[in-house]
């Protein structure tokens, strides 16, 4: 992501076994993933995204409400509705900061969502990012590559203390709060969030908790041990292959 004056370059567990992709290939998730309707630049990032087992980590099922916070593209918003199906409800919300300060092609692909009948279970919703709420209590709030913005220029004013807590408010007791991230150097904080869009994970866990979610617990699966974390996540070098956490949290009950 990006603020309007960055330059346009800056706009935007478990490892997996055996046992979990052939799970993965008789659920829903397979036949998601699948979709003829998804873009064909979006397939070709599933390789390094691992979206089959994210998902399944974060535990999404069919019927299930989903929150796809910051949506942007609909990456994950389109992999969703399909595995939640017409029982089930997904709501991409759009931060207004992001409408307001960075290029509309960074959610032309969620925004199309209102007028695509193939994605009749996505709902768009568009309010200032602290301000977050949906129509019903959903199982899971999902965010990816997004919780570092929330620190930078173009995001504020944002309370970010007062996010988390309409995030834990919007769940279901029990449900699901996923934080996917680049990771920044430990013991680094929010130092990184504006220059190289990476964050320290004790920040998220730190101010996620606060809101009275407790951890329950991190994914392997998109850490790469030869990020040296230095190099903004735009950077050639690196981009798509950054150091990625997969951070868990649940609302009790």
């Amino acid at each position: 992501m990006k603020s309007s004056l960055l330059p346009a370059t800056l706009c935007c567990a478990l490892a997996a076994v055996p046992v979990l992709a052939a799970a993965a290939a008789s659920t829903p998730l397979s036949a998601a993933l699948s979709d003829p309707a998804r873009p064909a630049q979006e397939v070709q990032l599933d390789a390094l995204r691992k979206p089959a087992e994210v998902i399944a980590f974060a535990g999404v099922k069919s019927g299930d409400r989903v929150a796809d916070f910051m949506s942007g593209n609909g990456y994950f918003t389109r992999i969703f509705s399909r595995i939640v199906g017409p029982s089930g409800r997904v709501y991409a919300f759009i931060p207004a900061q992001q409408l307001a300060n960075c290029s509309a092609s960074e959610t032309a692909g969620t925004r199309a969502f209102e007028y695509d009948a193939r994605y009749g279970n996505v709902k768009v919703l568009i309010d200032a990012a602290d301000r977050f709420a949906l129509p019903e209590p959903v199982d899971l709030v999902w965010t990816a590559q997004n919780y570092h913005d929330l620190h930078d220029a173009f995001m504020k004013p944002i309370d970010i203390a007062a996010l988390n807590a309409a995030i834990y408010r919007a769940l279901k007791p029990g449900g699901v709060y996923l934080v996917i991230d680049h990771a920044a150097e430990p013991g680094s904080g929010l130092r990184d969030t504006e220059t190289l869009h990476r964050i320290d994970p004790e920040s998220i866990r730190a101010e996620v908790t606060a809101a009275g979610f407790v951890f329950e617990g991190e994914s392997a699966l998109l850490r790469n041990p030869d990020d040296p974390h230095l190099l903004l996540v735009f950077d050639p070098a690196i981009r798509h292959r950054t150091d990625q956490v997969v951070l868990k949290f649940r609302k009790p009950g």
